[in-house]
């Protein structure tokens, strides 16, 4: 099972040891609710159950695509995104990720060329810029920036950029950064 899957699996069960519920019966509430917008569902979920907005949006995705059912999972999407000139820079999004796992629950949302990571509001987006370069996005507040921590101009996706262009330089100091990132998201 790949970091992504375990991620995703280890997401649902926490998602049905706070709701109290399978996910046989969450999908039964959505069933029932009449709802088919992705939006709507995830209001309700959040509405009438009290969860967050990263669980209920898992759910919301989840439900639309049942098992079996073909198309785009997560492994594919981060396959395609880190081929052709990008293929040398996985180990680097390998390496975040091990990392990234070890913080506790969160969402991960694939885009066409970057990974997106959310709790309660995106906290990182980690995707090749160059042939040469992972980009790793990052949301907080009160951190200066440095050499290395650029902060970004607002308004945009994210509030600092780390490059990186060689796996030794996922550290400490990234991680801790990443760490920082994912509290603040709630």
């Amino acid at each position: 099972m790949s970091i992504v899957d375990k991620a995703f699996e280890t997401q649902l069960n926490n998602i049905q040891k706070r709701t109290g519920k399978t996910l046989d019966e969450l999908y039964e509430i959505i069933r029932k609710s009449g709802l088919a917008k992705h939006g709507e569902i995830v209001a309700m979920l959040k509405r009438e159950l009290g969860m967050g907005h990263g669980d209920a949006s898992t759910v919301a995705k989840f439900f639309f695509k049942p098992a079996g059912e073909k198309g785009v999972t997560p492994d594919e999407a981060i396959e395609e995104i880190y081929s052709g000139a990008q293929a040398a820079l996985r180990p680097i999004h390998e390496e975040l990720m091990a990392a990234i796992v070890q913080m506790g629950p969160f969402e991960i949302a694939p885009k066409k060329g970057y990974v997106s990571f959310r709790r309660k509001r995106q906290f990182a987006m980690i995707g090749p810029t160059t042939k040469t370069r992972v980009e790793v996005g990052l949301n907080m507040k009160g951190i200066q920036g440095t050499g290395r921590l650029t902060e970004l101009p607002p308004g945009g996706m994210c509030q600092y950029r780390v490059n990186v262009t060689d796996v030794k330089e996922v550290d400490e100091e990234l991680i801790a950064w990443i760490r920082l990132a994912y509290e603040s998201a709630g």
